[in-house]
């Protein structure tokens, strides 16, 4: 599966579950921000130093806990939970 692809199915689970418009719209962008950093098309192709890498540097002047800095991780757990990945 491709990793706009994956970002748009989490996107839409997250509207059925509730989430407000603003938490889609950082959701999005946080999204958009992750395929730009990666460069990578599908999602198999992603390797766990990259994604510590992008979470390294999408952090750096972020507060511990940040909805920036979560998405990521949320949106790997999913894409796992949900045997995409």
């Amino acid at each position: 599966m491709l990793l706009s692809e994956a970002a748009r199915s989490y996107e839409a689970d997250k509207r059925i579950e509730g989430f407000s418009s603003q938490t889609l719209n950082t959701y999005r962008l946080q999204a958009k921000l992750l395929v730009n950093y990666l460069k990578i098309v599908k999602m198999n192709d992603i390797t766990t130093p990259q994604l510590k890498e992008y979470l390294a540097q999408s952090s750096k002047d972020l507060k511990p806990i940040s909805s920036d800095k979560i998405y990521p991780i949320l949106f790997f757990r999913w894409s796992h939970e949900e045997g995409i990945t």
